[in-house]
């Protein structure tokens, strides 16, 4: 990417921006005025950064397959965590053994982007850094370290669930229903009638924008300072359609605990209106509240549109991403 054209803030995508907006330093590091360019050459292009990275990966207790580093707003600068500092920003370079691997970054930050700005879901802060190359790289703000130091207590829905590889093998964190996942929000969470409505709507996010690897550890409770447990931000949000070819759910069972379809679900083989309106009443969401939760997303929003266009995907890959939402918002206003 040539940094000296950019239009829109890496991290809200508004126009008219050269580098982060006023909104997004306000959000992302807290007001302090941060490059979009990080004070590193790509490590494929350094040996000597490489080894740094390599370093901090073994330090970091972030768990997934993608690479993951731990970084820090050193005054104005970003960089990486040294032995015995407290991250506060997760880094994911471009990953390895996927297709299109360089349009990750800017897949994930999009995705977060329009579920934040277009759907009012709440998500980790994020924004897209640069290398001195011009590659990107996504950066998250981690939302479990409180600003005067320390951890929020953070549990994921596989623990939750109690399944570990040990005893559900290797792909664990596959095997349930979103159905029987909602019913973790029931058991921990105190109150639970407002965190199922935003569980709810992030399940039908994932499906309308693809994200074939929203899995247990996917989803997570968080600490509140009132001493309870809330759904986490959400995050690791992707088009994975864009890199894989994946199902229409991360979870092996799909939305439901048992074998229910509509009609329409088992004419077409996916989930429609009727398939999401039967899932909202099983995890208890409030019979007049499911519709208005339901609404925004059987619409075309002109907005999510803005927002992939003023995207870092390639052109080629603006038009996929584009493809595929029309695709799923066909299947679901069915």
């Amino acid at each position: 990417m040539n940094l000296n054209e950019l239009k829109y803030c890496p991290g809200t995508l508004a126009e008219g921006y050269t580098t982060y907006s006023q909104g997004c330093l306000r959000n992302m590091f807290g007001g302090k005025k941060v490059n979009h360019v990080l004070p590193y050459e790509q490590p494929q292009q350094s040996e000597e950064v490489a080894e740094q990275f390599l370093e901090n990966r073994k330090r970091i207790s972030i768990s997934g397959v993608q690479e993951k580093l731990s970084f820090l707003l050193d005054k104005n600068l970003l960089r990486l965590t040294n032995e015995g500092e407290q991250g506060t920003y997760i880094l994911k370079p471009i990953p390895r053994d996927l297709k299109k691997v360089d349009q990750a970054p800017a897949n994930e930050h999009v995705t977060m982007q329009i579920a934040k700005q277009v759907y009012g879901l709440n998500t980790a802060e994020n924004a897209i850094v640069f290398f001195k190359n011009g590659a990107p790289a996504y950066l998250t703000k981690r939302f479990d370290v409180k600003k005067e130091g320390g951890k929020w207590g953070e549990e994921d829905f596989a623990t939750l669930a109690g399944k570990t590889k040990d005893n559900a093998g290797a792909d664990f964190k596959y095997q349930y229903s979103y159905e029987e996942a909602g019913f973790l929000i029931h058991n921990f969470v105190p109150a639970w009638r407002v965190e199922i409505e935003k569980y709810f709507s992030l399940v039908v996010f994932n499906f309308l924008f693809s994200n074939g690897d929203a899995h247990l550890k996917n989803f997570s409770l968080l600490e509140s300072s009132r001493g309870d447990y809330l759904l986490s931000p959400a995050y690791d949000l992707i088009n994975t359609r864009l890199h894989v070819d994946d199902s229409d759910f991360a979870l092996n069972k799909g939305l439901f605990a048992d074998d229910f379809k509509s009609e329409e679900y088992k004419k077409t083989g996916h989930p429609s209106k009727n398939d999401f309106i039967e899932f909202a009443r099983r995890i208890g969401v409030g019979e007049t509240r499911i519709e208005k939760l339901l609404n925004p997303f059987l619409v075309k929003q002109p907005f999510a549109v803005t927002l992939v266009n003023h995207s870092f995907l390639s052109d080629a890959n603006k038009r996929s991403y584009l493809l595929m939402y029309g695709t799923r918002l066909n299947h679901l206003i069915k």
